[in-house]
């Protein structure tokens, strides 16, 4: 290991579980992935996901569009 190197990566990804109304942290981080587009969403921000298929969504259009996939 290089001393440039750091211990910790700048940015992990969370694991959650998705709940009604809710979402679990099972493994902290800074972002989950869109489970369409695969971009990062910061958890902070997270409001839009799937229950039934455990996926979150970038915004309200891409979970209205997997609806009628």
């Amino acid at each position: 290991m290089n001393y440039i190197d750091p211990l910790l990566p700048k940015h992990r990804e969370a694991q959650v579980r998705f709940l009604d109304g809710e979402f679990q942290v099972l493994k902290a981080g800074e972002f989950v992935r869109c489970g369409i587009t695969g971009e990062p969403i910061p958890v902070h921000s997270l409001r839009y996901w799937s229950v039934d298929r455990q996926i979150a969504y970038k915004d309200a259009r891409t979970a209205f569009a997997d609806m009628y996939r």
